[in-house]
């Protein structure tokens, strides 16, 4: 059976790390880290991680606001909303939580938030700077399954790596990472999807399966070679007949995939735990580095 990477574990190390580092700058008399998260519309989903952010925050001692608008808030007040928090001294980093309604361009919001304080590492001048292996803000999921790879030690120099997802959020940046000239990196990486024809051609041969497709079950024991690392970004809400109505499930088969890897994340408590704490760590880096800390 395959080892545990612990998500959990290791998130709740990361935090209390944060934690201890914001004990020291508020008993230097200096204001804690700020992070804001702006919350569009009621989606279930949405609300529900924002409102883990605000707890994480808690948690760590850091300051936290929630800025809620309506669905209909109209693209340009949600504009003067992000510039207000680029000028706000008192701000270190924010997010702003997607998905967005049809009347508001993503991309455009995505590029009005100074790069300074973007958190989730999603503007393309951060985007570019992570391409280019420059330090700056890495996406909080690829930033998070990175550090559970190192947290672990586990090798992936010289290591066949396959993605399965070319999302902008995970498996893009992720391929590049894991191509990076750095621990965890220097892998030779197969960015895989849905077009990919025969992905269990390459998923064989893999020392390393990172899948971030949304579609449950996806990834079978079949489908990897015997002692493989596998990620799961996947979750998914799968009804069926127990009291809650569904259950959470991941891209991997894990019971199957367990049986052959050599180590696996659970959904829940792999990659999810991880991402939020990224998002306070990436907020200590902001607060850090911020023009406005003397």
């Amino acid at each position: 059976m395959a080892e545990i990477l612990d998500g959990l574990k290791v998130s709740k190390e990361i935090k209390q790390e944060i934690k201890a580092e914001v004990e020291k700058i508020v008993a230097g008399k200096r204001r804690a880290p700020h992070l804001v998260a702006i919350l569009v519309g009621n989606n279930g989903a949405s609300k529900a991680y924002v409102n883990a952010k605000v707890k994480d925050c808690e948690e760590v001692g850091f300051q936290s606001s929630l800025v809620k608008f309506p669905s209909t808030v109209s693209e340009s007040e949600l504009l003067e909303k992000i510039d207000e928090l680029n000028k706000s001294k008192s701000v270190d980093g924010f997010i702003v939580q997607l998905p967005l309604p049809d009347q508001i361009d993503q991309e455009k919001i995505i590029n009005a938030i100074d790069p300074r304080k973007d958190v989730d590492g999603f503007h393309p001048e951060n985007f570019g700077k992570m391409a280019l292996e420059m330090d700056t803000f890495l996406p909080a999921t690829p930033f998070g399954i990175l550090t559970l790879l190192e947290r672990y030690n586990i090798e992936t120099k010289g290591k066949d790596c396959v993605i399965i997802g070319r999302s902008k959020i995970v498996g893009r940046p992720m391929s590049i990472l894991m191509g990076r000239k750095d621990f965890p990196g220097n892998s030779t990486v197969t960015l895989t999807h849905s077009y990919t024809k025969d992905i269990e051609e390459y998923t064989k041969k893999a020392d390393i399966v990172i899948t971030a497709l949304g579609d449950p079950h996806f990834l079978k024991g079949e489908m990897i070679k015997d002692g493989a690392v596998i990620v799961d970004v996947g979750i998914t809400r799968v009804d069926n007949d127990s009291p809650k109505g569904y259950y959470l499930a991941g891209d991997v088969d894990f019971d199957s995939c367990a049986a052959k890897a050599g180590w696996i994340t659970p959904v829940p408590g792999g990659v999810g735990p991880m991402t939020r704490a990224m998002l306070m760590k990436n907020t200590i880096i902001a607060y850090k580095t911020s023009v406005y800390n003397d």
